[in-house]
């Protein structure tokens, strides 16, 4: 895929995404550090914090890419699953001591009710309809479960929000040129960016799927959310 020629909308082939991140994976973690400024950590940290998860509980990491997010969750003692549909970034990630699963957001392969807690990072904006995922996550995760999802969001100070959007669609493609294996890709992570809910909305869309109790927290002045919920 051609990420110079193809403009990031709510609609969106999964082939083509899978096929995009397969490009990007031999470098994607680093080039996720260079582009947050080191802010990637501190998000994941923050994620495990708000799962709340205990030693023996079973986690789901969708579109957990290499599992370098898996690897933070695991720290709490809990069992954690990486899943993602791109095979390029379970390839890129399969030194990493962490059980890894090729699956589909809109398609999980497991059983209902099997997940204490379950969480997505940075991934969904890239699935083709967001409603089904929240909706399929929901429907593996135990009653009582918990939900967060981590995303980026709209900045809450409005100075921070105009260098913000200036930094996505002409610093970050620059940047990425520099330290990405695919740079163009990062042309249409920037404008998913743009396309995507705020804080507002997504909390929306997660009570719809069905989940109760929403609530969000801003991170780094909300260029990221955390979105925590209940099944």
């Amino acid at each position: 895929m051609n990420a110079q020629t193809v403009r990031a909308t709510l609609e969106k082939d999964p082939r083509e995404v899978a096929s995009m991140f397969d490009g990007v994976a031999r470098r994607y973690d680093i080039t996720n550090t260079v582009l947050s400024f080191g802010q990637d950590r501190a998000w994941r940290k923050a994620t495990r914090r708000a799962l709340r998860l205990q030693p023996g509980e079973v986690v789901l990491d969708l579109a957990a890419g290499t599992g370098v997010s898996t690897v933070e969750l695991a720290k709490s003692g809990a069992t954690v699953v990486a899943a993602d549909f791109s095979q390029g970034m379970l390839q890129a990630g399969r030194w990493r001591k962490v059980p890894m699963v090729a699956g589909d957001a809109l398609h999980l392969p497991f059983a209902d009710s099997v997940f204490d807690a379950v969480t997505i990072s940075f991934g969904l904006r890239n699935v083709a309809d967001i409603d089904a995922a929240l909706a399929e996550l929901r429907r593996v995760t135990k009653p009582g479960g918990r939900l967060v999802v981590c995303e980026f969001s709209a900045p809450v100070v409005p100075v921070l929000r105009t260098g913000y959007m200036e930094y996505l669609m002409k610093a970050l493609p620059a940047v990425a040129r520099s330290v990405s294996s695919n740079p163009d890709a990062y042309v249409y992570l920037a404008e998913s960016i743009r396309a995507w809910p705020d804080q507002g909305e997504l909390a929306v869309k997660i009570a719809n799927a069905g989940w109760s109790g929403v609530q969000w927290r801003n991170l780094t002045g909300g260029i990221v959310a955390l979105h925590r919920a209940t099944c």
